[in-house]
């Protein structure tokens, strides 16, 4: 094991897409790397676009406190891609050299990147250009490559399933098909694992081709048999010919005219993505947040933090870059939806 070195100079920026449990893992990287370590920590703002722009602020542990419940990130976030035609033109410095070029005048020891998957497909090419990072995985769809399960997947689930358990009465007092839309462009983690947990009849995900035809048997033999409404739960990436609007719309549409059941949608939207995050969310925050200021201290750069059989462990960036985590047709839950009855559309 390398020698554990104090006294480091670290940044750290959130890039991507919101959700909860940002902050818990800021405050894990903080106030592990502050208390434990002695280390500097230097917060930049709104992404990589912070270090484009050289904005950043230290953080102290007081700065630290009473962030662990917040939902958002205290440093923003923005969805810039430095690499992206990281190409120059006349007189003008590209994107990844100007990071490089702060990185080094702020004095940085490491760089903690806390996103999703573009996030750190970012982190490993940084790495390459000689930048010392470490990676923490974060998405409300679950899909990074090389780890169990990211946070603020838990509280997307948890806000998902509530919203669904809100369906079921009013399916059940007007009768009628219930479409809910959920996050997901290619995984269907959310839409899975909320459509188990509230009861869905149908669950629709990109990862599983359907067939129009044999959801709409599907419904219409529930119906026949004395069971009055159903609720479909769809993944937003699901494919629909020709789609005008959402997915939920468009299947409201068509499973009204192939059944001739009365069909509502609901699109549930960014409210997934906001709000506190729930305590399972906070514990896997935390446990990496502050697994990252280990990985620094002993300078195990180049890594993400990942859960694997409940360990915190380090994966190579290298690994997860380009990487997703996709729901397989085998996939055991699946299997036991399909054991209960559940329809996948195939």
């Amino acid at each position: 094991m390398a020698k554990i070195r104090n006294g480091q100079r670290i940044g750290i920026l959130t890039a991507g897409g919101d959700c909860p449990g940002i902050n818990a893992a800021i405050r894990g990287v903080g106030k592990t790397a502050i208390v434990k370590y002695d280390m500097k920590v230097i917060g930049i703002s709104d992404g990589f676009t912070g270090l484009i722009n050289k904005e950043y602020r230290e953080l102290t542990e007081q700065d630290l406190s009473g962030i662990l419940t917040m939902g958002g990130t205290i440093l923003g976030t923005s969805r810039e891609k430095p690499f992206k035609r990281a190409g120059k033109g006349k007189n003008e410095i590209s994107k990844p050299v100007l990071i490089k070029k702060h990185y080094e005048q702020l004095d940085l020891d490491c760089l903690v990147c806390i996103g999703g998957n573009g996030t750190l497909k970012t982190a490993h090419l940084l790495a390459q250009e000689g930048l010392n990072v470490v990676g923490i995985p974060k998405t409300i769809d679950n899909d990074v490559w090389g780890t169990d399960l990211t946070f603020g997947f838990d509280s997307a689930v948890n806000i998902a399933t509530e919203a669904i358990d809100r369906l079921h009465s009013t399916a059940n007092s007007h009768k009628r098909i219930m479409i809910i839309e959920l996050m997901g462009h290619n995984a269907g983690w959310i839409a899975l694992y909320a459509g188990i947990a509230g009861g869905g009849d149908v669950i629709l995900i990109p990862e599983i081709p359907y067939d129009e035809k044999k959801i709409a048997d599907y419904l219409l033999n529930r119906s026949r048999g004395n069971k009055p409404y159903s609720i479909m739960v769809i993944a937003e990436g699901i494919k629909t010919p020709g789609r005008d609007g959402s997915a939920a719309h468009y299947l409201s549409r068509r499973i009204s005219e192939l059944t001739g059941l009365d069909t509502r949608e609901t699109v549930l939207g960014y409210i997934q993505r906001g709000g506190s995050p729930s305590p399972m969310d906070r514990v896997l925050a935390t446990r990496y947040g502050s697994s990252a200021a280990d990985l620094i201290a002993r300078r195990e750069y180049g890594n993400m933090v990942a859960l694997k059989n409940n360990e915190i462990i380090p994966v190579p960036l290298a690994e997860v870059a380009g990487m997703l985590k996709l729901v397989e047709n085998k996939d055991p839950l699946v299997v036991k939806a399909r054991n209960l009855g559940t329809c996948f559309g195939d």
